[in-house]
C-alpha cells in the first residue's frame, strides 16, 4: 500500500510570500538567456505583436509588451494602491507622521539621484537622461523583499512600497512634463470626470465592485491616451474603492484578496519576462565608464540610499515623521539600497531620453547592473541585520 504524501510543506511554500519573489527572479534569468541566444528575434518580434481593436473612434490595438507594462501592470498598481489605501485608513500609514515619511524619503530618493547625474553630464550630450535614476521599480524592489519574509517587518514592505508609489508618481510627473512630446487635455478631462465619478459613488455608499471597475476600465483608456504613463490609473481607482473599519471584509479588502496571486504568480512573472530581455553587446562595457554609465550606476547605487537615508533623517529631526514600527536606521538604509533598483521605470526613461540606439544600449546596460547590485546588496544588508538582531535576543 502506497503511503501518503504529505503535501503540507509544498502548500505552505506555494502560499508563502517568498515564492513570488523566487518567481520574479527566474523568470529574470529566463528572459536575459532568451535575449542572447537565437530565440532572441522571435521572442521580440512576439512581444511587437499587436493585438486587440482598431476601428476609426476606437484604438485598443496595441503590442504584447505595451498590453503587458500599461495594462497588466495597471493592475498591479491599483494591488499596491489598495494595500497603500489600506494601511492609510488603518494600519502602518495611519498617522500623518508615519504617512509623511515615505514622502520625503521619495523627494530625497528622486532629488540626489538626479543631482549626482547632472553633476556627470551636464553639458554633454547625454545630459537629457537626467531622470532616469530617479526611478524605483516598485515592482522587482517588492519582489527582493518578499524574499526576506518574515526576517523584515510588515512595516518595512508597506513604507517601501509608499516610497516607491510616490518616486513613480514623480517619475510619471517628470516625463509629463519633460519627456512627453504632447499632452492631450481632453482625455484628461474625460480621466477628470471618470474620477470624479468613482469618488461620488464612494461618498453616496455604493459596495458593488462592478461599479468601481467598468469606470476604471475607462479611467485607464482615457489616461493610457492622454499621453500620461496609464498605469497611473490603477492607483487613482485604488483611492476610490470603499472600506470600513468593521471586521467584515470590505471592497477594498475582497478586491485586493480576489487580485493578489494573479499579481503575484502571474502579472509579475510575465512583467519580468517581457521586460528583462537584453541583449549584451561589447559597446555596453565600454558605455559603463562614460558619463552617462556612471551617471546612471552612482545615481542609483549612492543616489538612492543617501537621498532617502538623508531626506528621511531630516524628516524625523524636524518632527514631521516617524520611523516605521519595529524599525531602525539600518533598516532604512537597508531599504534604500533595495529602492536603487530602476529597471523598467529607468529604462523607459532611457528610452525617452536618447534616440541614438547606442545610447540607449548604454543605458539599459547601466541600469541592469546598478539595479542587480542594488538588490544584491539591500537583501544582504537586510538579511545580516535580521541575523545580528536574533543572536541579540538569543
Amino acid at each position: 500500500m502506497l503511503k501518503s504524501i504529505n503535501l503540507q510543506p509544498f502548500k505552505d511554500f506555494f502560499h508563502s510570500e517568498q515564492i513570488g519573489g523566487i518567481i520574479l527572479i527566474f523568470c529574470v534569468i529566463i528572459s536575459l538567456i532568451l535575449a542572447n541566444s537565437t530565440w532572441n528575434d522571435g521572442f521580440n518580434n512576439l512581444l511587437t505583436t499587436q493585438i486587440g481593436y482598431q476601428s476609426s473612434n476606437i484604438s485598443l490595438s496595441y503590442s504584447i509588451s505595451l498590453w503587458i507594462n500599461d495594462g497588466l501592470m495597471a493592475i498591479f498598481f491599483l494591488l499596491v494602491g489598495l494595500e497603500i489605501k489600506r494601511e492609510i485608513l488603518e494600519g502602518e500609514l495611519s498617522t500623518p507622521k508615519k504617512a509623511a515619511m515615505p514622502i520625503f524619503a521619495a523627494l530625497g530618493g528622486m532629488l540626489i539621484p538626479a543631482g549626482i547625474y547632472i553633476l556627470f553630464n551636464a553639458s554633454t550630450a547625454t545630459s537629457a537622461g537626467w531622470g532616469i535614476p530617479m526611478a524605483t521599480d516598485i515592482a522587482f524592489a517588492l519582489g527582493v523583499l518578499s524574499l526576506l519574509g518574515k526576517r523584515v517587518p510588515v512595516s518595512l514592505k508597506i513604507f517601501l512600497a509608499a516610497l516607491a508609489i510616490v518616486d513613480d508618481l514623480g517619475a510619471i510627473l517628470v516625463i509629463a512634463l519633460f519627456y512627453t512630446n504632447e499632452l492631450h487635455w481632453d482625455q484628461l478631462l474625460y480621466s477628470g470626470g471618470i474620477f470624479v465619478l468613482l469618488i461620488t459613488f464612494n461618498l453616496l455608499g455604493v459596495k458593488k465592485l462592478i461599479f468601481y471597475i467598468i469606470p476604471g476600465i475607462f479611467l485607464w483608456y482615457f489616461i493610457h491616451h492622454s499621453g500620461i504613463h496609464a498605469t497611473i490609473a490603477g492607483v487613482l481607482l485604488a483611492l476610490t474603492i470603499p472600506t470600513n473599519p468593521l471586521k467584515n471584509a470590505s471592497p477594498l479588502e475582497s478586491l485586493e484578496h480576489a487580485i493578489l496571486k494573479p499579481v503575484n504568480f502571474i502579472i509579475m512573472p510575465i512583467f519580468a519576462l517581457a521586460n528583462t530581455n537584453i541583449r549584451f553587446e561589447s559597446e555596453m562595457f565600454e558605455g559603463l565608464t562614460s558619463p552617462l554609465g556612471l551617471g546612471i550606476v552612482l545615481g542609483l547605487l549612492l543616489g538612492k540610499p543617501i537621498g532617502i537615508t538623508l531626506f528621511s533623517w531630516l524628516s524625523v529631526k524636524a518632527g514631521v515623521s516617524i520611523l516605521p514600527s519595529n524599525s531602525n536606521w539600518k533598516h532604512i538604509i537597508g531599504l534604500s539600497l533595495l529602492a536603487g533598483i530602476g529597471f523598467t521605470m529607468s529604462i523607459f526613461i532611457a528610452l525617452l531620453s536618447f534616440s541614438d540606439s547606442a545610447l540607449q544600449a548604454e543605458s539599459k546596460f547601466s541600469i541592469l547592473l546598478a539595479s542587480v547590485a542594488a538588490g544584491i546588496l539591500g537583501f544582504v544588508v537586510l538579511n545580516l541585520l535580521d541575523k545580528k538582531q536574533k543572536r541579540i535576543v538569543s
